[in-house]
């Protein structure tokens, strides 16, 4: 998938969730979401890091 279409579909799904959400679910959604990216942000650098520095990726979740 190229970037165009990547940042389209992303649109797309805002657009289908805000229009089923009142404005202060919205609100809370988009909090979340921020909140979710930026744990997942957080995880693939801790991941990156420790994988260097142990030359492998840490196990998560079990896997």
């Amino acid at each position: 998938m190229n970037p165009c279409e990547l940042t389209t579909g992303v649109t797309a799904l805002a657009n289908v969730l805000a229009s089923g959400l009142s404005d202060d679910e919205l609100g809370m959604a988009a909090a979340l979401f921020t909140q979710l990216g930026d744990t997942l942000a957080t995880i693939a650098v801790q991941r990156s890091i420790c994988g260097k520095a142990s030359g492998n990726t840490p196990a998560v979740f079990g896997k």
